[in-house]
């Protein structure tokens, strides 16, 4: 029973997040630089933030973590966490995002508490199914283009997210090079939430960038009333 409530309430905190910002630090010439992008993009309508630190030390990842996560309730966003489930339950985050071939579901929220959010990248219709039937809080359904934040992975094409209109009955987010040019492309395959990282968090003016896509997603959602 308790489960199930937790599930609902998880369900429900998701369902009206639309737009995820993945971060990419490599660009930017300092922390602060970078703090400011990321409240520059929650200020423009970004709603859930994971923070991916894929070369900082676990220290490093810790300090970060809990600043960006200060920013985050400032504008009542989710807080999540790359793959680190052990830096995701120490900064306190809303939960944990993982890979497909880092810890499994189950472990990450055993160690995260009921409570905790835990999403999954997918890449096929099959590994989609299989989070669902893991208790996955969500997906990522992507790469939907190719990207450089992926090398060496064939983009799944639009294909995948009309599947995922159709098939997925949890909350999930398209991803993969998606950019403020070719967004409509893929609400019209049948995306109502999109995550994105260069074209919020590398643009020239991040709340600009955000701003765009969130009115992009309203006009869809206004149009499909």
């Amino acid at each position: 029973m308790f489960e199930e409530l937790s599930k609902k309430l998880k369900t429900k905190r998701l369902e009206d997040k639309k737009i995820y910002l993945v971060t990419d630090r490599s660009s930017f010439s300092s922390i602060d630089e970078f703090l400011d992008a990321v409240a520059a993009s929650l200020k423009g309508g970004v709603q859930i933030v994971q923070l991916r630190e894929k070369t900082a030390s676990a220290k490093e990842f810790i300090e970060l973590g809990r600043k960006v996560k200060e920013i985050c309730a400032l504008y009542d966003a989710l807080f999540i966490i790359n793959d680190r489930v052990d830096v995701a339950h120490i900064v306190g985050a809303d939960g944990v995002h993982l890979g497909q071939d880092d810890i499994d579901i189950n472990s990450a929220r055993h160690m995260l508490g009921k409570d905790a959010i835990v999403g999954i990248s997918t890449h096929s219709p099959e590994q989609a199914g299989k989070a669902m039937a893991s208790g996955a809080d969500y997906i990522g359904v992507g790469p939907v283009f190719e990207t450089p934040t992926k090398p060496g992975r064939k983009s799944v094409g639009l294909e995948y997210v009309e599947w995922a209109s159709e098939n997925v009955n949890i909350p999930w987010f398209a991803i993969g090079g998606i950019n403020t040019e070719n967004v409509s492309e893929v609400i019209n395959a049948g995306a109502s939430r999109i995550a994105v990282v260069r074209a919020i968090i590398n643009a020239e003016k991040p709340y600009v960038s955000a701003k765009t896509f969130a009115e992009t997603l309203n006009l869809k959602k206004l149009s499909s009333i």
